[in-house]
């Protein structure tokens, strides 16, 4: 009858386990991590807008992690002027970091993924909605 309870607590401790002591804090994790990246990829898009020429272009590249926590995940560059963001997504971890600097006199817009080197464009004569 022991042998039956401990075994009966073991099998819910192994079902517990590892939404505990594994996915909460990876969770934790990717957060923080995601966080650093925004702040990263909105630092370089306000570095680039204030070296940036009054006419003619300018590219930067960077490069951000491949993956977080061993997964993939997505940066998005809001083009709302109203409150432009860096949002960096994978499942149901957001995270989202404002592009201070800039204000509402520039238009900063588009997407990237982690995998590769990745490329901050300005053109002073503006873009299309083809942000590539």
């Amino acid at each position: 009858m022991i042998s039956g309870v401990l075994l009966a607590l073991l099998v819910v401790i192994m079902l517990l386990v590892n939404g505990t002591l594994m996915v909460g804090p990876a969770e934790t994790i990717t957060y923080s991590a995601f966080t650093d990246i925004g702040n990263g990829v909105s630092t370089r898009i306000v570095d680039t807008y204030a070296i940036a020429p009054e006419t003619g272009n300018l590219s930067s590249n960077f490069d951000i992690p491949d993956a977080v926590a061993g997964q993939s995940y997505v940066v998005d560059i809001s083009e709302d002027l109203s409150a432009q963001k860096v949002t960096i997504m994978r499942g149901n971890i957001v995270t989202s970091i404002a592009i201070a600097g800039i204000g509402s006199s520039k238009r900063a817009g588009g997407n990237t993924s982690g995998a590769g080197v990745n490329r901050i464009s300005y053109d002073s004569g503006g873009f299309d909605d083809d942000f590539t």
